[in-house]
């Protein structure tokens, strides 16, 4: 009988713990030892043995605060510890059910299966992918908490463990075991905190480790997996590709200057041809047939000549010489390219490739030679994976996107146009105005920057950062820069703004027809921005210029924001909103003539978007989807998913299986009648008003907030390069929302990801039964109250009260408090009802249990920082407290998983 998930979970769990209980023995001692396990059993114990009681809350909370500062340190970094065990043991259970291969629903094979069954073909599928771009974005926004040092030590774990389940023999398993001793020793010993705050240069070397680890192998060998299972096109598109904004995202962090991309551009090239001499230099060592014993093509010798390799070992090997010739030219490439020699320097001086197109030319040259005279036996291998890779990373591995703020724009323009002598105050126009004049400059070729004027601080950064990318696009080619994503896009003009300074460097052409390098997209956040963005659009794809300018591609990307507009208006709003206008703008860009291409900024958390990416975009508007979509990819999430090559690898095929099936089943898979719609329009005006209420309307909720979570805390977290707010005043509007959301996940109040359902419920007069229907029929709706009841189960109030308790307005503090916790039993009891369960994710018993094995690890690391906050904001400068803090909110972290 097989091992139901919840048990392989606690036996891993257990396995691991009791390794690094003997770690904890052997080098701290029995009495730490001790100290540390009673408190983990009494914490097991309230939690799984009945003794949730407020005697044995108590009990517990006494050995908490009974612990001295050094011991609390102590017991921190311990339970840190021990959550990130109970990762490295939910991966490895991830793992054993991925290796389920194509059985599963959620891969490409699996989609297959249903579409089948619903009548859609393999040939039609096949025909998607051809013109398909699915595109995980990495981003650097900070909620990622991890050391890479403590990542890297919980992949050699993971291998370890890995090793364990598949030795053979108690030998081999005795021998693993002490090596996964070694390895959790080196763990516990590892600091778990930053001692200094990341840099750029330090996200983006944590971005390329993730290139490089799992995207470089895993892709190649996907596509070949997934040429077998399309049954052996002749040709497959390479459609699923990697983006980044690390050192191109300058919205808000002025530490992303021109030499941070050139940086960011340099270590990502570096990268894949690295990758692709060794690949080459291994091939070379492989191919070893002797022109004596077997023909080459004629094109196979051209190249073989062209090598002019004399080495007289390979006189009679035109494979080798070939090779010999295709290394020594992206050798000279990488010298170009990074400034460096290559780690291994070639045998022959040549010219250096051009672009990618042209080294994979030649490698398809030795490839189609193979087949013709050896046959299918060399469609598979090291050289078709090289072929695939260089055509999926070219020489820049992921394209980088740009991305500022729309009101940076205005100044910078307005500053260009003035200096020229052009508009005295361009900001001073209204939109009308401001269209004309930069359309008017979009038609002619006179630039208005000139490197003898005085310009401000900040529209000399722009420019260069421009220059930048324009030196960026002739290096490492086309694919390298291909979107300039405007934040805050809430008119036309903002559009225009991005193609005047564009053409200041040479990435805009004006002309019949015009021509770019790099596009403006939009990037709609707020809730108004969310409803406007229609009508904006539509007014933007009007304009002659613009059409001129992408019709030829016949493609326009947008991008909406889900973090904003959440922190805007609430959950539930939130994520309506955000369905209604992309099906607006679907209409608009198809009445258009052309295809939509929806760029979705989710992070890491619920009330950032997070969840299931399955769920979530087979939840997508009918007719959004189209076989492309690109997805941000921010804080934890990225190390969850993409630290790991094999759950890289899932991760990637789960994301594409997703994309293939919300394609075909279009309205179909997700149809909104008038009842669906007035329903939902119902319950979003009654969260919105409920949300809104608390958080922008209740005098003092700023103070609440600031004291009830530990969001000044965590501004002291080295854990990414910007800044938490965007201004100096503390206000909700000027927070950025990852901090906002972090702040209330380690609270345990989860704020952002439920409040207002409860009331929407209640004042929306929509029935019951309806909303039940609506929960069993509509992938939408199902999919928001399945994140919304992650959130629910991951949450506690009886600790958010607690927290609430460091309010020093204690009025305050009851007041909002009480609403908080009212609207949590509302919501509560109004999920419950709908999805017919009596407790939170009694139809999910997985994602039950494995919430359920942290919380005795989770709600102790609360009431320390919950104490150790108190401390410090009584005027407890000492260090231990401040590390502490931090260890706490580290730990928390960990154990929620997608906080932010």
């Amino acid at each position: 009988m097989a091992t139901s998930l919840p048990d392989q979970l606690r036996n891993t769990v257990r396995f691991l713990g009791r390794v690094l209980g003997d770690v904890i023995r052997a080098e701290d001692g029995e009495a730490v030892f001790s100290q540390i396990e009673e408190i983990r059993q009494a914490s097991v114990a309230f939690h799984f043995q009945r003794e949730g009681t407020p005697k044995a809350a108590k009990l517990m909370a006494a050995r908490l605060e009974g612990l001295s500062l050094p011991d609390t340190v102590r017991f921190a970094h311990s339970f840190a510890c021990f959550l990130q065990i109970t990762n490295i043991a939910e991966d490895q259970i991830q793992r054993r059910r991925g290796r389920g291969g194509d059985s599963r629903p959620d891969t490409l094979a699996g989609a297959l299966r249903t579409l089948k069954s619903e009548g859609v073909s393999q040939e039609a599928v096949i025909e998607l992918l051809q013109h398909a771009l699915i595109a995980p974005v990495i981003t650097a926004h900070p909620s990622e908490v991890r050391r890479k040092s403590v990542l890297d030590r919980v992949g050699a774990i993971a291998d370890d463990l890995d090793a364990f389940d598949h030795a053979k023999t108690a030998a081999d398993r005795t021998a693993i075991e002490r090596e996964l001793m070694r390895q959790v020793a080196i763990f516990w010993r590892t600091r778990l905190l930053r001692s200094v705050k990341l840099g750029v240069g330090d996200e983006i070397e944590n971005a390329v480790s993730y290139f490089e680890r799992s995207f470089l192998p895993e892709l190649p060998r996907l596509y070949a997996h997934w040429l077998e299972v399309l049954g052996e096109p002749r040709d497959l598109t390479s459609f699923l590709r990697v983006g980044s904004w690390v050192g191109g995202d300058r919205d808000g962090n002025p530490f992303v200057t021109a030499d941070v991309m050139r940086q960011a551009m340099k270590r990502q090239s570096q990268t894949a041809l690295r990758r692709y001499l060794e690949a080459i230099h291994a091939l070379g060592a492989e191919l070893s047939m002797s022109g004596r014993l077997a023909a080459v093509t004629p094109e196979l010798q051209a190249l073989a000549d062209a090598a002019h390799d004399t080495s007289p070992h390979r006189a009679d090997e035109p494979y080798r010489q070939a090779l010999t010739g295709v290394y020594a030219r992206l050798a000279a490439a990488y010298a170009r390219l990074t400034g460096e020699p290559p780690p291994r320097a070639q045998a022959a001086r040549a010219e250096p490739y051009d672009s990618p197109d042209a080294l994979k030319a030649d490698l398809e040259t030795v490839l189609a030679s193979l087949l013709a005279k050896h046959g299918p036996t060399f469609a598979r291998g090291p050289l078709p994976d090289l072929i695939r890779a260089v055509d999926t990373f070219g020489f820049h591995l992921a394209r980088l996107d740009m991305r500022q703020n729309s009101a940076v724009h205005a100044r910078t323009v307005a500053e260009l146009l003035k200096v020229a002598g052009v508009c005295p105050d361009y900001e001073a126009l209204d939109e009308t105005a401001r269209r004309t004049l930069l359309i008017a400059e979009l038609g002619h070729g006179r630039l208005l920057y000139s490197p003898f004027a005085a310009y401000s601080e900040e529209t000399v950064r722009e420019y260069g950062v421009l220059s930048a990318a324009a030196e960026v696009k002739r290096l490492y080619g086309k694919d390298s820069i291909r979107a300039y994503i405007v934040s805050n896009t809430t008119s036309v003009s903002d559009l225009l703004e991005v193609y005047l300074l564009l053409k200041e460097v040479g990435l805009f052409a004006p002309g019949d027809p015009p021509r770019a390098q790099v596009f403006a997209e939009p990037l709609f956040e707020t809730i108004a921005d969310l409803r406007a963005a229609p009508e904006t659009f539509k007014a933007y794809l009007a304009l002659p210029l613009i059409r001129k300018l992408v019709e030829p591609i016949g493609l326009q990307e947008v991008m909406i924001g889900y973090s904003d507009s959440n922190k805007d208006g609430s959950y539930l709003t939130s994520t309506w909103e955000l369905y209604e206008t992309s099906r607006a703008l679907a209409h608009v860009v198809r009445d258009e003539g052309l295809r939509l291409q929806l760029f979705h900024g989710r992070g890491g958390a619920v009330g950032r978007g997070g969840g299931s990416s399955f769920e979530a975009i087979l939840a997508q508007p009918g007719g959004t989807v189209n076989g492309r979509i690109r997805i941000t990819e921010q804080g934890e999430v990225v190390a969850n998913k993409y630290a790991d090559p094999e759950l890289a690898r899932q991760s990637l095929e789960t994301l594409t299986a997703g994309v293939v099936l919300a394609s075909f089943r279009g309205e179909a898979g997700s149809v909104v009648t008038e009842p669906h719609a007035k329903a939902m329009a119902a319950l979003s005006q009654g969260s919105m008003a409920a949300y809104r209420a608390l958080v922008h309307d209740t005098p003092g909720f700023v103070d609440y907030f600031y004291g009830a979570t530990p969001i000044s805390e965590i501004a002291d977290l080295n854990i990414g390069s910007r800044p938490t707010s965007r201004q100096a005043s503390r206000s909700i509007a000027g927070l950025r929302a990852i901090p906002w959301v972090f702040s209330w996940s380690q609270s345990r109040a989860m704020l952002p990801g439920w409040y207002g359902f409860g009331s929407a419920v209640e004042s929306a007069g929509v029935p019951m039964e309806t909303l039940a229907e609506l929960h069993e029929t509509w992938p939408f709706f199902s999919s928001a109250l399945a994140n919304m009841e992650m959130v629910l189960a991951k949450g506690d109030m009886a600790i958010a009260g607690r927290y609430a308790s460091l309010v020093e307005d204690r009025a305050l503090a009851d007041s909002v408090f009480g609403r908080i916790k009212a609207e949590w039993e509302r919501t509560n009891e109004a999920l419950l009802r709908i999805t017919g369960q009596t407790a939170l994710l009694d139809k999910n018993p997985d994602l039950a249990a494995a919430i359920r094995s942290r919380l005795p690890y989770i709600d102790p690391l609360n009431h320390l920082q919950i104490e150790l906050i108190r401390r410090r904001r009584r005027g407890d400068d000492d260090e231990a407290v401040k590390e502490g803090i931090h260890l706490t909110i580290n730990g928390i972290a960990a154990g929620l998983r997608n906080t932010g």
